[in-house]
């Protein structure tokens, strides 16, 4: 016998973006329900931002002993056990996990609802044998692996995000296919944790971000010893005898990569299949669900956020969605939804952060009025104590001194990257960063280091020495 639940908002999907609307209703007073048909927490806890940084750490840790002699430290090989890397991934997910329960939630006030949810109109949901009515939704069921439609792939055994964190023995010989962030970060974690890598890229890897940052990580991913093959075709995927082969074509010559195991990691799919939306009234695409910049869909009582709304899929956009959504839905306030200065950073060895424009988009749109500013990790102290001295810091500026964007390719660049997201996001110009103070010796000067590059030519050249001269002849 079917059940009617009424509630002021009705979420669809427990990951990230939906679980910041339910907590901030539910302790704003509203009557919440929250639908999630698969792990609360969603893929970011589970399959994506967690799973694959602490793997990453684990790589790190390996590296470090690689490298010690850099410090006087005798260089070994680490000796790696797979499994417990395995259950260190795990151990890291179930510390975070009781912050995203059913029981948390619940405890906020939110009814929680562990099924599939499909519209039956454009104002009621069903969950099982129970229909919710609610006065306004929110779709937030994110985005799964794409997966390339590679003759042959779907006949091959292939792990992705959501089953390559549950290995239980290292892979022999790993051939990941898509050479963008998360290819990237876990190919040199795999790497580093003693699999043999080929990255398999029909581009460039790490064509997202400028290339003069993302060189850094590029050479260091070869370093590692993976194996990168780009500007190539992928013709077509087998397996046999225990193995797997990927035929590649470059330049008119095709040559077989075999190997053990095949990570596709070729972009993301947004998550709108069996929501019955039709029912609702949403339009969307294979590529995610319309909405308009307060982030409502076609049904205005609908809104989507997060990878599901297609645009950047970052675990930080869909909390900020969260937000933008809860003003609207609650409080009927129009805000609206802009992405100009989202940030993001890819945790390569070393990792690549960038904001606002790159240099070749803001040649783009103004032209001759950008001027480029770089500093080199090389030119920090405490780089050199690390030995931690590859990177580079650039930023572009406008007229008159304002902060178009920034990018940062070196260690710890993510963590670096905040004040500059600060600086564009409340229109800050580059005087601003140059006189502010940073303690010494971090790897935060580089940031003030290349804002007071800013000044170098008007501060020391021969127009002030001019006037420093006249000025002193008075005593």
């Amino acid at each position: 016998m079917s059940q009617t639940l009424n509630a002021d908002l009705c979420i669809i999907g427990g990951g990230s973006g939906g679980l910041s609307v339910a907590a901030g209703a539910a302790q704003m007073g509203a009557e919440v329900v929250l639908i999630e048909k698969a792990k609360m927490g969603g893929d970011c806890l589970n399959y994506g931002c967690v799973p694959s940084k602490s793997i990453i750490a684990a790589g790190h840790a390996a590296d470090a002993m690689r490298r010690g002699s850099r410090f006087g430290i005798k260089s070994m090989e680490p000796e790696v056990d797979f499994p417990a890397v395995r259950d260190h991934i795990r151990s890291v997910i179930a510390a975070i996990e009781p912050h995203d329960s059913v029981e948390r939630f619940e405890g906020l006030g939110v009814k929680v609802l562990q099924d599939a949810a499909v519209f039956t109109g454009p104002r009621e949901v069903k969950a099982g044998d129970i229909n919710v009515r609610a006065k306004r939704f929110v779709i937030a069921t994110g985005s799964s692996a794409a997966v390339p439609p590679i003759p042959g792939i779907q006949d091959v055994p292939f792990l992705t995000n959501e089953t390559v964190f549950e290995l239980a023995e290292r892979p022999e010989h790993l051939i990941v296919i898509g050479g963008g962030p998360i290819g990237s970060e876990l190919a040199q974690a795999h790497r580093r944790l003693g699999a043999r890598v080929t990255l398999l890229e029909m581009f460039r890897v790490l064509g997202k971000d400028d290339p003069e940052v993302t060189e850094f990580a590029r050479k260091r991913l070869s370093e590692d010893g993976v194996t990168i093959r780009e500007g190539i075709k992928i013709a077509s995927a087998s397996a046999a005898g225990g193995h797997v082969a990927v035929e590649i074509e470059e330049e008119g010559q095709k040559e077989t990569v075999t190997g053990s195991h095949i990570l596709v990691a070729a972009g993301r799919s947004a998550n709108v299949e069996g929501l019955g939306l039709e029912a609702a009234g949403v339009t969307y695409s294979p590529k995610g669900i319309d909405v308009d910049a307060r982030l409502r869909t076609s049904n205005k009582r609908i809104f989507a956020i997060g990878d599901v709304a297609g645009g950047l899929q970052f675990t930080h956009v869909a909390g900020y969605h969260a937000g933008i959504v809860i003003r609207n839905a609650l409080f009927r306030l129009p805000a609206k939804a802009s992405h100009d200065f989202v940030p993001w950073v890819t945790f390569t060895d070393p990792e690549i952060a960038h904001v606002g424009l790159t240099e070749a988009q803001a040649r783009e749109r103004l032209g001759d009025d950008v001027k480029v500013l770089r500093w080199s990790f090389e030119e920090n102290d405490r780089a050199q104590a690390e030995r931690e001295t590859e990177g580079l810091i650039k930023v572009v500026v406008g007229k008159r001194g304002k902060i178009l964007g920034a990018s940062i390719g070196g260690p710890r660049a993510g963590e670096l990257l905040q004040p500059w997201v600060l600086a564009l996001s409340q229109g800050l110009k580059i005087g601003a960063m140059a006189n502010a103070i940073a303690p010494y010796p971090t790897l935060s000067e580089v940031g003030k280091r290349v804002a007071g590059s800013y000044y170098t030519d008007a501060l020391f050249g021969e127009r002030t020495r001019k006037i420093v001269r006249f000025l002193l002849k008075f005593g």
